[in-house]
């Protein structure tokens, strides 16, 4: 197990609070538009709350927020959680159907956006869902003036003239986050997070990272994301860090805030530290006030892990997890050498119980030998929002859940992904799921199949590819295609490579053989790989 911590299971609010109260004129956010301090996060948040109680807004009730990395973000989260409100952050991304359909699903009664971001007219498609959603009661814009949508700022102003007089009551087991992830059966699902699944994780990233209120933490990875929302700024409020918050991963922009900001620890995807590694004007900067990091989502190469040590002194640390355990299981420590942390996530965190068993048998396996992961944590989830089915399917009554994660142990008790029984496509950090985009090409008529697979690329990790076969005189082109499922999806889940096949390659049973199909776009498609 990773490290022995003082595992203090408690509310996010509770978690902000004790952090008030002990460094108050302490600098808490800085997003490249404001500075504010913990006691000005404390109070904003509070300010908010209250007006949000006027709009009845209670205990329970659903609240989206659709914004970039700004520290309007932070103060909502704290703010939605001092009502015992539920926070349903948005991929900023989204288009308007995928929007449509988690405001629904959730039930969301208030949605916090702002007029455009990533390209989207939130402003327009937020009215448009309001005026057929069955749920949602009011659109509050942020930094952007509309006549017909309540007002962050007005809010904000109001709500500073009052004080928080009584408090619901919450408990750590109360739900605190709906973080939708993309869905295996072609529909996103809503992991229900506990206030004591995102504590347990926050207080685990701090003691393993060893943070403490003098750190500086760049988080460039979405907050929207779990790996933003809880490795990023929970962790730093547990032990009174600073946030830098960046709206968009550019790698220069990245070095330049860390010799301006002094930034310690530094998370991110592989991606983001090769794109780093390899900008031309890395050496220009001073990055020597860089200690640690986290990096997750994609293997990392030991040459990498060793790079990032000479080039930008820092000792970053691999680790496993998914959003629907807060998300770390395991990590790799300090005193494990390049070669452990590129091969394998490193061991279970402290408090977090592991093991591989054979998926038909759920017997389990031994040393070496491989498994399905199944994890038992504090910050494993309730279930998916309203999907007892698909909640019974992956979590047992007793709290194991079933990773879909193929893996296994080393003698030392080390953890190895060997691969995935679900078929996520793992794109620069980005998670796809092949189902979820082989159903909007399902709905054309002149598709028959289609089968979209991932393929190696050596700076994203993994890039998806759709593989098409079509009913005869078919007009559809690859092109047509693209731009076809370019307007439903978020961008990164738009394949990179589109191709007409006349046949795909069968399993006996007479399904499509995936892991042919991809040995042969591989040779097909070699010259186009990178």
């Amino acid at each position: 197990m990773v490290n022995s911590l003082k595992i203090d299971l408690t509310t996010t609010v509770h978690l902000l609070q004790t952090t008030v109260q002990q460094y108050p004129h302490k600098e808490a956010i800085y997003d490249g538009f404001r500075r504010i301090t913990y006691k000005e996060l404390d109070q904003e948040s509070t300010a908010i709350a209250l007006e949000l109680r006027k709009l009845n807004i209670a205990k329970g009730d659903h609240v989206a927020v659709s914004l970039p990395n700004w520290h309007e973000f932070v103060v909502l989260i704290f703010a939605i959680a001092k009502i015992g409100a539920v926070v349903v952050p948005f991929n900023t991304k989204f288009q308007e159907n995928e929007i449509a359909y988690i405001i629904e699903n959730a039930k969301v009664k208030a949605a916090f956006f702002t007029d455009e971001v990533d390209d989207n007219n939130h402003l327009k498609i937020f009215k448009d869902i309001f005026n057929r959603s069955k749920y949602l009661e009011y659109l509050i814009s942020v930094r952007t003036d509309d006549e017909e949508t309540l007002s962050y700022d007005r809010m904000l102003k109001n709500g500073m003239n009052y004080q928080m007089e009584e408090s619901p009551e919450i408990d750590i087991e109360d739900t605190a986050i709906i973080m939708y992830t993309s869905g295996t059966t072609g529909y996103p699902k809503g992991a229900m997070l506990t206030h004591k699944n995102i504590t347990f994780n926050a207080f685990s990233k701090v003691s393993i990272l060893e943070c403490t209120k003098d750190d500086v933490f760049l988080i460039q990875v979405p907050i929207f994301h779990i790996f933003g929302m809880v490795p990023g700024v929970m962790t730093a409020v547990a032990c009174g860090a600073k946030m830098v918050l960046t709206q968009q991963f550019k790698a220069e922009k990245a070095l330049q805030i860390v010799e301006k900001e002094k930034v310690t620890v530094h998370h991110g995807v592989p991606t983001m530290f090769i794109l780093e590694l390899n900008h031309p004007n890395l050496e220009k900067y001073d990055l020597s006030s860089l200690r640690t990091g986290i990096v997750a989502a994609a293997p990392i190469p030991s040459e990498i892990i060793g790079k990032i040590r000479e080039k930008m002194h820092c000792e970053v640390l691999p680790s496993y997890g998914m959003t629907e355990a807060a998300p770390s299981l395991t990590f790799c420590t300090f005193d494990d050498d390049d070669e452990t942390r590129a091969e394998t996530v490193g061991r279970p965190i402290f408090g977090v119980e592991l093991k591989l068993i054979q998926p038909e048998t759920e017997e389990e396996v031994g040393v070496e030998e491989v498994g399905e992961i199944v994890a038992k944590s504090p910050g494993i989830m309730k279930g998916y929002y309203g999907m007892p089915e698909q909640t019974k399917q992956v979590l047992s009554d007793d709290g194991w859940y079933k990773t879909g994660d193929l893996g296994t142990f080393d003698s030392k008790g080390n953890l190895r992904i060997v691969g995935r029984k679900k078929e996520v496509i793992i794109r620069g950090g980005y998670n796809i799921y092949p189902r979820e985009i082989e159903e909007y090409f399902y709905q054309l008529d002149e598709v028959i199949e289609v089968a979209v697979v991932g393929l190696p690329d050596t700076v994203l990790g993994e890039i998806s590819c759709a593989a098409i076969t079509l009913k005869e005189n078919s007009s559809l082109t690859e092109d047509s295609l693209k731009d076809y499922i370019r307007g439903k999806v978020v961008y990164y889940k738009v394949p990179d490579i589109i191709v007409i096949v006349e046949e795909f390659p069968m399993t006996p049973s007479g399904k499509i053989n995936k892991i042919l199909l991809q040995e042969e776009l591989k040779e097909k498609l070699a010259e186009q790989l990178r």
